[in-house]
Order: C-alpha cells, then sequence, then structure tokens
C-alpha cells in the first residue's frame, strides 16, 4: 500500500510538472492590453489565451497578440509590418513572420483565440497588437525564466 501511495504521489507530481501554464490576456477598445507582462518557465508548455472585451467592431478596432522572438522590439516590428503593408485585413504580413514567435488571430468584440507554443530560451519577450496604429500603445513584455 505504500508503495502505492509513493507511486501515485510521484506520478502527480510528475504531471503537475509537465502541466501547461495558462496566461489569459484581454484587449479592449481603449487600445490596452489588461496585462502588461507575464512569466513562464523556459522549455515549458504554454496556453494563452486571448481575448479581446471591446465592442467595436473588428475592421476598427480589432485585436491580436504576436509575440516576438527574442530581441525584436515591438515598435521597430509595428513599423516594419506597416511598411509591408500591414491592413487592418491583414495586420500581420506572411513576410513578418521570420520574427514572429507566436501569434492568435485577429479578434472582433468578444472573440477569443488560444494559442499554444513551448517557452524558448530565458530571456525578454515583446508581445504586441499589430492592427494598424495600435502597436504604439498595445505592447507588453513576456519573461521567460
Amino acid at each position: 500500500m505504500r508503495k502505492f501511495l509513493l507511486l501515485s504521489a510521484l506520478a502527480s507530481l510528475a504531471v503537475s510538472l509537465h502541466a501547461a501554464q495558462k496566461v489569459t490576456i484581454t484587449g479592449n477598445d481603449t487600445m490596452q492590453f489588461d496585462t502588461k507582462e507575464f512569466t513562464v518557465e523556459t522549455g515549458g508548455k504554454v496556453e494563452l489565451e486571448f481575448k479581446n472585451i471591446g465592442k467595436l467592431p473588428k475592421i476598427a478596432m480589432g485585436h491580436n497578440l504576436v509575440i516576438l522572438k527574442k530581441g525584436i522590439s515591438s515598435l521597430k516590428f509595428g513599423q516594419k509590418i506597416m511598411g509591408m503593408g500591414a491592413s487592418a485585413t491583414n495586420p500581420l504580413p506572411e513576410a513578418s513572420m521570420d520574427d514572429v514567435l507566436a501569434a492568435t488571430k485577429l479578434l472582433g468584440p468578444g472573440e477569443v483565440d488560444k494559442i499554444t507554443f513551448t517557452a524558448p530560451e530565458p530571456g525578454d519577450y515583446q508581445f504586441v497588437c499589430t492592427f494598424p496604429g495600435h502597436f504604439a500603445m498595445m505592447r507588453g513584455i513576456m519573461v521567460v525564466k
């Protein structure tokens, strides 16, 4: 019986150590993420849920959440994609994906998207909304430890 309890405890510990790190972030009509920084463990599975809690139509105030690769500035990235022709219907041009670690879809009011990825090496990773012009205000940091 003791052996069974010990094995059960070890199995539970192993499952909890490999459980996904869950993060929920919202975006609103004042072009703000409710979370400016979050921390995850390197090598761990991350489940990120993004919700657009705004009321304005997607074509006017759509939001996405794009996590950039290490060392990529959200401000410079925003300027870069505007130069690539980013628009309200194509806020993340395919040619920009080399700088992207993970990204949600563009969401309208009340919509939700979930993405799953593996946390990269330790460091700071900027995240941003790439709807035209939003990159100036809708930014944050994912800290990987």
